[in-house]
């Protein structure tokens, strides 16, 4: 970890990114918590389908902003590939951020991210990348739940969510 705090020092626009991705999370109210030695914010957001964790990391070497809204439960092994069918159909037509699954431990999330390599991050860049994320998960999660839980086919699940005809 000292190493990548020792590379990042020279990296100004990352830091200062990091310090407007603070502010930014304070004033809006997430009551972000800082995990220690790393340039990561954890907090917590309420939406009307549950309650999930998100993250906020900069990437100092790449001056990247990831952001993560993680999913309240993790998928059991043997409900992974119907999970996967569930975020497939749900990522195609999304037009900012994405699901994804990490199939070793069954961890889903929505990501959404962006590159400001020589560019600086500003509030509202942050705002445009963290609300996109946290509206999809919350509109997405009772149907992600139910696929976990096996109680609901991802090809319905996924009409009903998104208000469309439904596939033969």
């Amino acid at each position: 970890m000292d190493e990548e705090l020792n590379s990042v020092e020279e990296n100004i626009n990352g830091l200062e990114a990091f310090a407007t991705l603070e502010r930014f999370l304070i004033d809006d109210g997430w009551f972000p918590q800082r995990l220690e030695d790393k340039y990561i914010y954890r907090m917590g957001y309420s939406g009307s389908n549950g309650t999930f964790t998100c993250i906020a990391q900069i990437r100092m070497d790449l001056e990247q902003f990831l952001f993560y809204a993680m999913a309240p439960v993790k998928t059991p092994e043997e409900r992974r590939h119907a999970v996967a069918e569930f975020i497939t159909r749900a990522n195609y037509g999304l037009r900012i951020g994405n699901f994804e699954m990490d199939y070793s431990d069954g961890e889903v999330r929505y990501k959404s991210s962006l590159d400001f390599e020589d560019a600086f991050l500003t509030t509202n860049l942050i705002r445009n990348a963290i609300y996109p994320a946290v509206r999809t998960l919350d509109r997405y999660l009772g149907g992600l739940l139910k696929v976990i839980y096996g109680e609901g086919d991802p090809v319905m699940l996924i009409a009903e969510i998104e208000d469309k005809p439904r596939e033969s």
